[in-house]
């Protein structure tokens, strides 16, 4: 990792992630929790796969390494890569960006690569149980994503690929192979390739924001330098201290989309300063969970589970258009009127309670008693429920007012259910304690409030608008 002082991404291994009919086991509970806790702080998290699998892995990048040192150094303008968003579901064989000083080679199953110059082309081998081994690893990481967002089984079914293919289909999902920083490819001077941050030589800068638009992505490379920001915005080396059968899982754009957000895309990047006197560069295997370009994406499935579905979500979007259109990363990420998948340290609280002291403290014409102290007790329920929730790695969604009367009394509800998950007191409400009688609310504030008194409500009436008070700062 990154020097930051940042705890580690989660280890998960791929066999506790495998769902069963029944009851989930606790191995698979743990797997789940550590996996969504990593992905929410990092947006990555590490994936461990058999150990027999770590051979094929390794035998495959020798196979990219080899692949790759016997290209030409200068490529040719047929190979150039254009860049063009219309072609992302039809690329094929072997590329190049000579801007980014990266090489790549596209495997799609259905797709026959077109043969350069009609001479015959060899690909590097083992991509077929690559493709294979890690597409398994991405489908079963999703339905471990789903099943933490409490949606129903394998909710994605429709707008991912048929497994196996049927005929004549082209796969939509992608394994490409790529190699940067070839000391032998020569289709760039390197000043323009890269940019020096800290001491560091990247391949982008930290305000180009490069995301990948899949639903998830699986990485494995045979050297250190994939970084990813992390929700504090420090970018984190994750792929430092791989072993031989463990890979990088990210998530993309498009699982972003059809999650309404709850699910925050990668920022990522390819750190080369490592690499001064490597005569191959840095291979790397990336398997791109994709969706289906004839679908679109919907968040149908979130709003059946219970989560709110803000308004830039609502509609559905065809595949093909949120392919081809651009996001600009400032849009996506600096935005705080929606639920995101982050937790925010225990100091810190919940950002919608910050939101609501900042909006009381406006002038305007003071509250009565009543509905203050309403307010300060479902401030306090709120962050002590989520110290909770970020204590045991748990995705919370708050109600809303009119959600949460119809939830506190129903048998099944996300409420009920997040409440049995975080081992909430029976009878207590979750979210909003409307329904409690004022001495109710006072016991609770005295409880779980430091230096909360009864007298507190009197205190806060004479306060003038606009003039924040001792709890307002605490």
């Amino acid at each position: 990792m990154a020097g930051n002082g940042l705890p580690n991404l989660g280890r998960v291994t791929l066999t506790d992630l495998i769902p069963s009919e029944g009851l989930p086991s606790d191995s698979y509970k743990l797997a789940v929790s550590t996996l969504s806790q990593s992905l929410a702080q990092h947006s990555a998290a590490i994936i461990q796969l058999p150990a027999r699998d770590g051979a094929l892995l390794r035998s495959c990048l020798e196979s990219v390494r080899c692949y790759f040192h016997q290209k030409p150094s200068y490529p040719s303008a047929d190979i150039i890569d254009t860049n063009d968003p219309s072609q992302w579901c039809k690329t094929s064989g072997y590329y190049a960006n000579p801007q980014l000083w990266q090489e790549t080679y596209d495997f799609r199953p259905g797709l026959t690569p077109p043969e350069p110059n009609n001479e015959m082309e060899f690909p590097p081998a083992g991509l077929v149980d690559i493709f294979s081994l890690l597409g398994k690893a991405a489908r079963d990481v999703l339905d471990a994503i789903s099943f933490y967002l409490n949606l129903r089984s394998s909710p994605f079914t429709e707008i991912l690929d048929n497994v196996p293919l049927r005929n004549r289909e082209i796969s939509s999902s992608v394994l490409s192979v790529c190699c940067h920083a070839r000391p032998s490819f020569q289709g760039a001077q390197h000043h323009n390739m890269t940019t020096q941050e800290d001491g560091q030589l990247v391949m982008f800068s930290d305000h180009e924001h490069p995301v990948d638009k899949s639903l998830l992505c699986v990485v494995k490379s045979d050297k250190a330098g994939l970084q990813v920001r992390d929700f504090h915005g420090h970018w984190v080396l994750v792929d430092g201290d791989l072993g031989p059968q463990e890979a990088i899982v990210y998530t993309g754009l498009a699982l972003y989309q059809a999650t309404a957000g709850y699910i925050n895309p990668a920022l990522h990047r390819i750190e080369i300063s490592n690499l001064q006197g490597n005569m191959f560069g840095r291979c790397s295997l990336a398997f791109k969970l994709m969706p289906k370009s004839m679908t679109s994406l919907n968040c149908s499935e979130m709003r059946a589970a219970g989560h709110g579905v803000e308004a830039q979500f609502q509609l559905p979007v065809p595949v093909d258009d949120f392919m081809q259109r651009s996001h600009p990363a400032d849009q996506l990420f600096n935005r705080h009127n929606f639920p995101t998948f982050n937790f925010p340290t225990s100091h810190e609280g919940s950002m919608k309670p910050l939101m609501r002291r900042r909006k009381n403290n406006s002038r305007c014409k003071p509250l009565p008693p009543s509905k203050r102290l309403r307010l300060e007790a479902q401030r306090v329920l709120k962050e002590r429920v989520q110290d909770i929730a970020d204590k045991k790695g748990i995705k919370l969604r708050f109600c809303t007012l009119k959600e949460c009367e119809s939830h506190i009394h129903a048998l099944d509800s996300p409420c009920g259910n997040t409440r049995m998950e975080i081992g909430w007191p029976a009878g207590v409400p979750f979210v909003h304690p409307h329904d409690l009688p004022n001495k109710a609310k006072i016991g609770f504030l005295e409880t779980y409030e430091p230096g909360w008194t009864a007298t507190h409500d009197m205190e806060l009436s004479l306060i003038e608008p606009g003039q924040p008070s001792q709890h307002d700062a605490h």
